[in-house]
This record gives C-alpha cells, structure tokens and sequence, in this order.
C-alpha cells in the first residue's frame, strides 16, 4: 500500500505526518474527501494506518476525477458499513471552464454486497452501461447516475424493489425496460434530458410517484396509463416534441403541476387547457398544420437527428439532414453538401478573451460553438441556427455570427430569427466551411463598395449622417463600412457634469484599403443636441478626430474647412476613424471626450454572493450588472441567503476578475478555473457571470463557526482598454474591487426531508449529514 501511495523509503518518515492529516478527516464515521484534491490519497492512507476504524464508515464521499479512484475502489467492499457512497465526477474542469466528467466506467462486483447501502451518488462520470452490481444492493434507496453515457437500463431493473428516489437526467437513453413498473416504492423519478422517444405502458405502475420528469426528450406522445399514477404532484412534460396529451391527465387527484411547455401541441383537450396548473406556453395552439410540402424535411426525405447531452458527434451523408443539439443549435445539411460519409464533432466552449477578441461596443451573447474538421469545404452551404441572449438593452445594434479562421475573426451575413415555440431568439447564417463561431451584438454596419466615379453613403442609423464620395476618389473599387453610436445628452451631462457639453453621435468609418483617397471625402454630421445654424457660436464648436482604438482624441477643428447649416456640419477629409463634434466652453475638449469614450465602453456592475439555505458550503458567485442585480436576487432568496450585493464596481465586456476566498475558507485549487488560489471570470454583460462552489474550511467547526471572506479582484488589464483607465488598474490596491462576507456554521449534522423548491430538486439522503441539491444547468 505504501508504494501505491508514493511512499518510498526515502519519504517513510513523512508518512505519519500524511497521516495526522488524513485522520482529521474522519469525523465520527464520515469521510468527506471529495473537496480535497488528494482526497483518495488521504482515503488510502487512513485505511494503511486506521484499518479498524475506516471499515466502520457509514459515508463516503470521493471525487471520481482524482487519479487514485481506482486503487480506492478495491478497498471500498470491506466497509460493510456503508449506508451512503458517493463518487461523482464534476469537480474539475478543462481548459475552457467546462466541467470534466469522472473515469468511472464501472464498479468492482464486490460493491453488491454492501449490505446496508442505501444510498449511490454515481453523477457526472462515464458510464455507458449501468454496473450489474448496483442490482444486487438488497437495501437502496436513492440512485444518481445524471450527467452520464447512459443508453439504456438493464431489463431487469425493477429487481431494486425498496428504491424510492432515481435520477439519471442527461443521459442518452433511448428507451425504458417494462420492469421500471415493478418499482412498487419509487416516490420521484428524474429522467429528464434523454433521448427517450416513448414510455413503455408499465410506467403507469408506479403508483407511489410523487414527481415524474421526462422534458427534454423526444417524446411525441405519452400513454395513457399515466393517468394511474395518483399519487403525482408533479409532472414535467416541457421541451419534447408532443403532439397529444391524453385528458384523464386533468383528473389526476393531486396533480399540482403539468408543465406542457415547448411542445408541438396545436390542440389539447379542454379539460386540460382549463386546468390552474397546466403550462402550456411555447406550443403552437390553435395553429393550422402546414402543408406537406412547405415541409423540407419530409419532401426531400430528409433524416432528423435529435442529440443527446454528452453525445459530441454524428455522420452526414450525401443525402443531408437535420441535426438538433441539446443545447439548442441546429444544422441543416442539404443534399449533396458532403459527396461521402463525413463525421462531425463539435463542443461549446467558455470565451477566452486572448482569442476571442472583441471590437469595441461589441456584446458577446453566446459560448463559442467549434465544428471539426477545419477547413473542409461542403458542396453545398450548411446552415447553423445559434441561440443568443436576448440583447433587449442595446439600441441601435445589430446581431451578427462571427466565425474565426485560425487567424482572425469575420462576420457572417446573419439573419436574426425567433422561435415560434420557445420564443427564443437565434442567429442564423450559412457556411461552406468549419470553424469557430460565436454570436455577437455590434455597431449598425452601413457599407457600401466606392467606384471610381464615387457614390453615396448614408446611416441607416441616424440618416442626417451622410458620406459623399466625389468622382475619381479611388483608381480601383474599395469597400467603406461606416458605424454611429448615438450619445445622448443626459449621458454627456452625466458623465461630464457640465450641462453646458453636447456631442453629435459618434461617427466610424473604416475601409478595405491602406491608401487614403486620391480626393477630400465630404462628410455630413447632424450638430449636437440643442444646436443650430441660427445660435452656433463656433469659438465652442470642435471637431475630434478620434484614432481606432479610442485612444487619442485631437482637436482637428483648425485644420479642415467646417461648413454649417441649420441642422448640419460639413467637411472633407482624405483618410478615415472616429470623428465626433463637440459643442463646449471646455478648452481641452480632447480629454474630455476621452474619458466620455471610456465610459461609454463600460458597465457598471454588482458583486454577490450567496449560499445555499439546505447547504451552506455551496457558494454561488455571481458579477451582475447593476440593472439585473433585483431580479436575479428575487429568483434565488428562496434558495439561497447571504450579505447585500457589493458596492457598484466599473467593468470593460471581456474583462478578467478573481474570486479569492480568505480567513479560514478554502477551496479546490485543483480547478482548471483556479489560478494562484483565485477562481477566474471573464466578465460579459450578457451572459451569466456566476460559479457555485465547493467551499470547506481546515478550521475545526465542532465549536465555532467559521466567519471568512470572499474578495474580488482585478486580472489581466485588457489589451483594448484606454491608457488612462489602465493606468489607474495598476498597483496592488487599486486590484481590489470587493470583499463579502461568508460564513460556516458550527458543524451539526440535521436530518432534512425532501423539499421541492422551484427549480431545485432535493435530493433525499439516508444519512443525517447529506442534502443532495441539483438545480438544471448548472454543473456543480
């Protein structure tokens, strides 16, 4: 055992303080060693060195991602003891932040005989097959195998008479074994984010089932023996593909929820769409069926393929199809886009902002969507349906895919759909080869291509902007693109505190074209907000050029002839950026607009972090702009409790920032996330800024409770940023952004019962120390 630990002669002196460590980690007959990276090293030194007192375990815990998992295995069978085991995966993650599945792909057959086991915790490994030992455990109870390869259940699974509570949520089962009836005791039932396409009758068997979960498969009808299930309270039905619902469903005494969502329901009885407790948004109701041949998929005959969570791949052929991922991107294939067989894979990965770069003003609104093989050319262009988070703040934007060449990033030509079912919106666009994409939101983009016997451009924004380009401007045709982003005058007032300063909008162009123009280009800018031809002094009015990036504003008002109308300022120029006109007593106006530029580019931003009510280990962290900080604290304060969310911080989109947990609170620093014992974000304004942490403390808490700290701080200083707000990120203090309070409670282990909150499963334990909670989505 001791060369299986790493334990040579040379380190045997060592091996007792490994042990002292080891051994403060059983309390009672608890073993919690999920939470330490070397927690199977510590689980087999104390069976090397406490033999007599580990076999005497009841609880187990082990992170299924730890290396020694699988000499670990081998000594579980001798704590003929145990009542709960549990060996999820999950708590590492990749280098994108996405969470890494454990290796456990089976168990040793000696684990059926843990006579007093009652409760298994298998989640988030690698299973493909259930382990036929689990069948033989007399006295089970609760079973968790979500976030597995699962395709389907052996036959005989109805021989785990005395379970009463299983999940094996996103998984890739296709179908249910009939002895699933024989589960005389099973009380919730969690087989949502599956594949399943229909349920055998035997389901209505289970007449002890409180709560039943089958959203998210592919489920275009349910049998009517669902309607013997009395005892259901809650039956969740949403995301599946239904056409019929059968009525007795209404009658169901203690049914207090049907969640029918996001089906393709045109009609359902009456008894049912009366019903308090029905949810049927998201269907097509009382809409006709289209005809047969407005049907692509069905005229062409072609396949429909609906993945699973997990599955990572799947084959196009020469007669096309349609492709459906559970996290609900869609592909269309036409036929002939692949002349042979061709395997795609694809995953969704967390934004790194060292490649993933972002113009200025641009929003990010979605993960990274990557198709491989690279650089494949399709016959035909393949269509990609991304969904995005609503940008409902952002005027005068436009959504966009970009996609990444290995080298630099494009825009695709995009059109912005929103789903008839779900409301939702998605990006849709057409390519001819594989790479990275991603959705964004920009700048309105106006473009036009210049011949030599010039042309016109107008704003499709603010069309009193206007760019002449005059005859002979240009020896070979070029390509112009022209931005605004309007400012309003309560936004110069606010951020200047001077009511005297107005801007027009603000005004980008750029071109394909190194060369600057062979003749003056004549540009039209509306004057600012309360500004006229008739009452313009022009000692105030200036004319900023502004470079690329923001980071220079000149004063060129000297320096080009400014004509004047009622309403408008012309002038030429010869080469192109920002410019902006500035109405202002303020005698160095370009430091002005600098620090109104940088300001525009930021969000104002609130810290928060909470813990779990059943389970105050588990720390949720979140960065929400401010406008969303009440909202998203009405939907967690019945889960969650904590200190009031920090004071408001600024933030650039695409910033870095750690979370460092401080005075005797500590964490996996194992985490891919994890650097120098800091867990890394990236901030975007509209996606979720948020992580739900493991925390433990080294700290005894058998006395006191444990009042430490969670701070946030500054990382990388974006490379895009203004010299002056970089300049002021810079020193150790000026890092530090906010500090909230956290706190351990005195370690008291309290039986809880099951509870259902909205959004949030309890999962039931068989121990005084264990609540299981799993909410939808998130992986920890």
């Amino acid at each position: 055992m001791a060369e299986l630990l790493g334990l040579g002669d040379e380190c045997r002196e060592g091996a007792s303080g490994a042990l002292v460590l080891a051994s403060s980690c059983l309390a009672d007959n608890r073993l919690n060693l999920d939470v330490y990276p070397d927690g199977c090293r510590r689980f087999l030194q104390l069976f090397e060195g406490q033999r007599g007192e580990v076999v005497q375990v009841e609880f187990l815990r082990l992170s299924s991602n730890d290396r020694l998992l699988g000499t670990s295995l081998g000594i579980i069978p001798h704590l003929k003891h145990l009542k709960s085991l549990v060996l999820k995966g999950g708590y590492a993650r990749d280098e994108f932040g996405s969470c890494q599945h454990g290796s456990l792909t089976n168990l040793p057959p000696d684990v059926g005989n843990l006579r007093c086991l009652t409760h298994l915790d298998l989640s988030f490994n690698s299973f493909s097959t259930l382990p036929s030992c689990i069948l033989h455990l007399p006295s089970l109870r609760v079973l968790l195998v979500s976030h597995n390869s699962l395709v389907a259940l052996p036959e005989d699974f109805g021989s785990l008479r005395k379970l009463t509570f299983f999940s094996a949520m996103k998984n890739q089962l296709k179908d249910l074994p009939q002895s699933i009836g024989e589960l005389a005791v099973l009380q919730d039932l969690d087989l949502s984010e599956n594949a399943l396409e229909f349920l055998p009758e035997e389901v209505g068997n289970l007449h002890n089932c409180t709560e039943l979960d089958l959203s998210g498969n592919r489920l275009s009808s349910i049998p009517d023996s669902l309607a013997n299930l009395k005892s259901l309270r809650r039956l969740h039905l949403h995301s599946n593909l239904l056409v019929t619902v059968p009525a007795s469903l209404a009658s169901l005494p203690n049914l207090s929820r049907l969640d029918l969502q996001n089906n393709c329901l045109r009609a359902v009885p009456p008894e049912i769409q009366t019903s308090p407790f029905v949810h049927l948004r998201g269907n097509p109701l009382g809409e006709t069926e289209p005809p047969s041949q407005a049907d692509e998929s069905s005229a062409k005959g072609l396949r429909r393929l609906f993945l699973a969570s997990g599955e990572d791949s799947f084959t196009v052929t020469s007669e096309g199809c349609k492709v459906v991922l559970a996290c609900g991107i869609h592909f269309y294939f036409p036929p002939g886009a692949a002349s042979d067989p061709l395997r795609i894979y694809f995953r969704t990965l967390a934004p790194d902002p060292q490649w993933v770069k972002l113009r200025h003003h641009d929003v990010l609104l979605s993960r990274v969507l990557e198709l491989q093989p690279h650089g494949v050319k399709f016959q035909q262009e393949v269509q990609i349906w991304m969904p995005y988070a609503s940008p409902q703040t952002l005027h005068q934007h436009e959504v966009v895919v970009r996609t990444f060449s290995g080298q630099s990033w494009s825009d695709l030509r995009t059109r912005v759909e929103q789903k008839r079912k779900s409301k939702k919106h998605v990006a849709h666009c057409s390519v001819l080869h594989f790479s990275w994409f991603l959705v964004v939101s920009r700048l309105v983009e106006n473009e036009c291509k210049v011949p030599t016997e010039g042309t016109l451009l107008f704003s499709s924004v603010d069309p009193n902007i206007k760019v002449t380009f005059p005859a002979g401007v240009t020896e070979e045709t070029r390509s112009v693109k022209l931005q605004v982003l309007p400012v309003s005058a309560e936004e110069i007032e606010e951020i200047t505190a001077d009511a005297g300063c107005r801007a027009s909008p603000l005004l980008c162009l750029f071109q394909d074209s190194l060369l600057d123009f062979l003749r003056p280009v004549r540009i039209q800018l509306p004057l600012p907000p309360g500004v006229t031809g008739l009452n313009l002094d022009r000692s105030r009015l200036h004319l900023l050029h502004g470079d690329l990036e923001g980071q220079t504003w000149d004063d060129i008002t000297s320096q080009v002839v400014l004509e004047f109308t009622h309403l408008y300022a012309v002038f030429e120029v010869t080469h192109f950026s920002w410019y902006w006109l500035w109405y202002s007593t303020k005698t160095y106006i370009g430091g002005i607009a600098k620090k109104v530029y940088e300001r525009l580019r930021m969000y104002q931003v609130n810290f928060i972090a909470l813990q779990r009510k059943k389970d105050p280990e588990q720390v949720l962290l979140q960065c929400v702009p401010k406008h969303k900080v009440d909202p998203v604290l009405k939907k967690l304060q019945d889960r969650y409790r904590g200190p009031e969310p920090s004071d408001m911080v600024e933030m650039f989109e695409g910033e870095q920032f750690f979370a460092a947990f401080e005075r005797g609170i500590s964490i996996d620093m194992d985490r891919p996330d994890c650097v120098d014992g800091r867990l890394s974000f990236i901030f975007y304004s509209h996606l979720k800024n948020m992580k739900e942490i493991y925390v433990t403390s080294p700290v005894d808490r058998k006395g006191q409770a444990v009042k430490g700290q969670v701070s946030f701080y500054r990382g990388a200083i974006p490379e895009s940023i203004p010299e002056d707000a970089s300049r002021r990120r810079k020193g150790p203090d000026s890092l530090w952004l906010a500090t909230l309070p956290i706190k351990l409670p005195v370690s008291c282990f309290i039986f809880y019962r099951k509870i259902n909150l909205d959004g949030v499963r309890a999962r039931p334990s068989c121990s005084a120390n264990f609540v299981f909670l799993h909410e939808k989505g998130w992986s920890e």
